[in-house]
């Protein structure tokens, strides 16, 4: 009787493996091609500021390369005898001001073009874009017979005025981009929940719009707090004068006095600084949420 033996069966043939990937080479970068390019431009950066700083502080007649004995007698001077202080209210007047009637106007603007689908609104916003590529010194005529008409020269309210029309179309811009990201199914949800329109999107949507509304109010406040054209052009009187205009008092006829030069802008560029100090961190992520397109 023969026996029969089992056959095994065949083995299959290996699938193919594809070769181990190689991993990849980091790029490496030394130290130094980060922190010299850096240290060059931080350099470039600050240098006018510390000579600024040094001519505001050092004795009059002092020619030495540091700050030391440190004098605020140029301060004094631009302060009380200039009037600086005077002129630093009417900065922060206007600038407030421009700020709340930036802000509101391009809030309620920015909502109605995020969550409305109206005719023209295409074309409206193309034409806000393009008023950003007129110089605001070809306006200057025609603002000031417009303020003229409505007896604005020589106000404060013209110089809010003016900057609120020349922030206002950016400001529409960066608030509806920053609304469209905002999904509309949180306003409907308290909509369900018997709010208007108007208490959900001061109770939902406001809160979200913190980082938009802090780049299109700190841009509004330090463009009005810089700007020296329309302080120049529609106020006349001294008492009136912004921060930016002050300082050309201290430009004589054949002479100027660098050191009062210097510690006004000291005293113009300290506020500045500090917004930024204050809302940079809000900054970046509100001009980039406002540019992107929902």
């Amino acid at each position: 009787m023969s026996t029969v033996t089992p056959t095994r069966p065949a083995a299959r043939p290996a699938p193919d493996r594809p070769p181990p990937a190689r991993p990849n080479r980091a790029i490496r970068v030394s130290k130094w091609q980060i922190y010299v390019p850096l240290g060059l431009y931080l350099l470039f950066t600050l240098v006018p500021f510390y000579w600024m700083l040094v001519f505001a502080v050092r004795p009059r007649g002092s020619t030495s390369l540091l700050p030391w004995p440190v004098s605020l007698e140029n301060f004094e001077t631009v302060w009380n005898g200039l009037g600086f202080g005077v002129f630093f209210a009417n900065s922060l007047k206007v600038g407030a001001a421009a700020l709340v009637s930036t802000t509101v106007i391009a809030l309620a603007g920015g909502y109605a073009l995020a969550r409305y689908r109206f005719r023209g609104r295409t074309a409206f916003m193309v034409a806000m874009l393009c008023t950003q590529f007129i110089p605001g010194a070809m306006m200057l005529i025609p603002l000031f017979e417009v303020f003229r008409t409505l007896e604005l020269v020589n106000s404060l309210w013209s110089l809010v005025i003016a900057e609120t029309v020349f922030q206002l179309p950016l400001s529409l811009i960066l608030i509806s981009g920053f609304i469209r990201n905002v999904p509309v199914e949180l306003e409907e949800a308290a909509w369900v929940d018997g709010c208007s329109r108007l208490r959900g999107f001061l109770v939902v949507v406001l809160p979200m719009l913190r980082p938009g509304l802090v780049a299109v109010g700190s841009f509004a406040f330090i463009h009005s707090w810089n700007n020296f054209l329309f302080a120049l052009m529609f106020v006349s009187e001294q008492e009136k004068y912004t921060i930016p205009v002050g300082l050309a008092f201290t430009l004589g006829e054949f002479s100027v006095d660098f050191g009062a030069l210097a510690a006004g802008g000291v005293v113009a560029a300290v506020p500045v600084v500090l917004v930024f100090a204050i809302v940079q961190r809000y900054l970046v992520q509100g001009l980039s949420a406002g540019a992107v397109k929902g």
